[in-house]
């Protein structure tokens, strides 16, 4: 197993340096990686101050040499296919192939796409998040692109450079489980990033729901031979003992990254100080 941390890109988030600063206490601590959420408002009520996310992964590429950078995840449907296939491509350039792209549906979605005039149809969202991805991997490629979809149009195009990591960075879906849809798409990728309407962000997944999850993952797969990551989250205590026995039955269970993320009902979400003294007790030991 792999350890990962997560943060918003709002409140304390929202400043570059917060995020180059932290990125390079993950990588000293010892951990894999550091993801970051893709949001525009979230709950537009609330009035954050927000950051691009791919200001934020290159401030964290820029300081760092070691660990894996991504979202956690990019809203594909609410996104030009071709802006985000550069913005991917220059990121993993930047840090020498260390780019994972996280992707979903997106939400809340009457906030962040209704406010804009975007659809809200689940099933259209679905539709470009699907096409949007299949054309992400070809542009990633540098190879011509000729495409016409039901969402999307392209006439030969070949975005250049190709990624670094080929035939593409990985890319791990998320969802919603026990929704079989969403985890019937990432099983077509590299990985699968589950939420569950039992536990919320930060809170640990119940055993036997993870159990299910995984079974079905393997059976809807098969055995083709490719890795595929398995990515639960919550919050463990700094203690690596006590950090164990929370995630021990989860990796048993099958899981492969965990991801280390504050309570979204806590107080501590969006703040750098909790986050820098968990981040500093170090990835849990297995």
């Amino acid at each position: 197993m792999r350890f990962s941390v997560n943060v918003p890109n709002f409140g304390d988030f929202a400043d570059p340096r917060v995020v180059a600063a932290l990125a390079v206490a993950v990588e000293e601590a010892g951990w894999d990686a550091l993801f970051v959420w893709d949001h525009v408002v979230h709950h537009k009520r609330l009035r954050r101050t927000f950051a691009d996310p791919w200001m934020l992964l290159t401030a964290a590429g820029l300081a760092t040499s070691r660990i894996r950078l991504g979202t956690m995840v990019t809203p594909v449907a609410r996104r030009r296919p071709q802006q985000l296939a550069r913005q991917v491509a220059t990121l993993d350039a930047l840090t020498g192939g260390r780019v994972v792209f996280g992707a979903g549906l997106g939400g809340p979605i009457e906030d962040e796409f209704g406010s804009f005039g975007e659809p809200t149809d689940p099933a259209v969202l679905a539709g470009r998040l699907d096409e949007g991805l299949g054309l992400l991997e070809r542009y990633w490629s540098g190879e011509p692109v000729t495409f016409e979809g039901e969402h999307y149009r392209v006439d030969d195009v070949t975005l250049l450079p190709a990624t670094v990591q080929q035939p593409r960075p990985p890319v791990w879906v998320a969802g919603f489980w026990p929704h079989r849809r969403p985890m019937r798409r990432a099983v077509r990728w590299d990985g699968a990033v589950p939420l569950f309407a039992s536990a919320t962000h930060g809170f640990l997944p119940p055993i036997e729901e993870v159990r299910e999850l995984v079974a079905f993952l393997r059976q809807e797969r098969g055995d083709d031979g490719r890795p595929f990551e398995i990515v639960l989250g919550g919050l463990t205590p700094g203690d690596p003992a006590k950090a164990r026995d929370v995630i021990g039955s989860l990796a048993e269970a099958g899981a492969t990254w965990w991801d280390e993320r504050q309570l979204i009902t806590g107080p501590d979400l969006d703040k750098l100080e909790p986050v820098l003294r968990r981040v500093e007790q170090g990835p849990p030991t297995l």
